[in-house]
């Protein structure tokens, strides 16, 4: 598609999302091979296809095993899921990294106001020690944008990260730190500290590392031990170039170009209505170039203010990404 086109709902004020998500559908229902047999199989034409409510979601499994392409423009930079022995990989191919660019740099905006205003640290050792990691992709570039010469990495030196959290704090400066659950569980074992102005932002998973924990226990045990009022989350995922956030209580808001779906879990055709249980599928307008419908395995609900929440996964899906904490 236009390249115009496909960078200016992140701008636009007042955009018909229905409209502009019903143009990609069709175009990607045409240039995705992949897609396009999906929905040939399903027996669906897709011309047919009037509301965002009729569109088929593409299982996210198929990133796995195809290639996930609506885009003749050669391939930037592929994205790659972690994995665990005996797993497959994902692989999201990105012909137009800008746009994951520009996803993440205007959702920050909009939830946390200027990048420029904050000191980044993370805490990602497990996305830190492999290749192809978008949260690393997103937080090295949050990291530059920051200005802030703190801002940084703290792959297992909990002593310096201690250190350099204090010094922030006595500064008064606007911190946030991202960190996979399991390295912030093992930082505040070693280390507590009062600082009730940092943002803590859990990547969700414990990678193997530890038992896994409801929200709620975990997220308290946090709070203490960073003593802030709450943990803010990140709903991301390799598959998906946009995220979205929760600033407490584990209730997430997407971007004006991100929406939240739930599928019934018996009849995966089959939407639900808002507060029911459900598989949750993702329009991600940004994944223009690959695929924007995809259903995911995590459960969850959605609320009437298009917020939502993640209560799980499917039972057979493997463990992986991000939020997958068992309620």
């Amino acid at each position: 598609m236009d390249k115009n086109i496909s960078h200016f709902f992140f701008t636009a004020k007042n955009f018909d999302f229905e409209k502009v998500a019903l143009e990609i559908f069709k175009h990607q229902a045409q240039n995705c091979v992949v897609y396009k047999q999906f929905i040939e199989n399903l027996n669906i034409d897709f011309n047919t296809i009037q509301t965002t409510q009729e569109i088929p979601f593409l299982p996210i499994s198929f990133f796995k095993s195809h290639t996930v392409l609506s885009s003749e423009k050669p391939i930037e930079i592929t994205f790659l899921s972690s994995a665990t022995t005996g797993t497959i990989q994902s692989k999201h191919h990105v012909t137009d990294v800008s746009l994951y660019e520009k996803s993440f740099q205007l959702a920050f905006k909009q939830f946390y106001g200027e990048i420029t205003d904050y000191c980044i640290l993370a805490l990602l050792p497990s996305y830190s020690q492999r290749e192809g990691s978008s949260l690393i992709y997103m937080v090295n570039n949050l990291i530059s944008e920051s200005k802030n010469p703190q801002s940084g990495y703290f792959l297992y030196n909990h002593d310096e990260l201690h250190q350099t959290l204090i010094s922030l704090k006595n500064r008064s400066q606007k911190t946030i730190l991202i960190g996979v659950t399991y390295a912030l569980l093992d930082f505040i074992e070693q280390h507590s500290i009062d600082f009730p102005e940092l943002i803590v932002m859990e990547t969700g998973g414990m990678k193997g590392k530890r038992k896994e924990m409801v929200r709620e226990e975990l997220h308290e045990i946090l709070t203490n031990g960073f003593g802030v009022k709450n943990i803010h989350s990140e709903y991301g995922m390799t598959e998906l170039l946009s995220q979205a956030y929760s600033l407490g209580n584990g209730i997430f808001e997407c971007p004006s170009w991100m929406k939240i779906l739930l599928r019934d879990t018996n009849d995966p055709l089959s939407l639900i209505k808002n507060t029911q249980t459900g598989g949750i599928n993702v329009i991600d307008l940004a994944n223009i170039n690959s695929c924007s419908f995809i259903a995911t395995q995590d459960l969850g609900k959605s609320y009437p203010d298009g917020t939502f929440e993640v209560l799980g996964r499917f039972s057979d899906a493997d463990i992986r990404g991000c939020n997958l904490l068992v309620q």
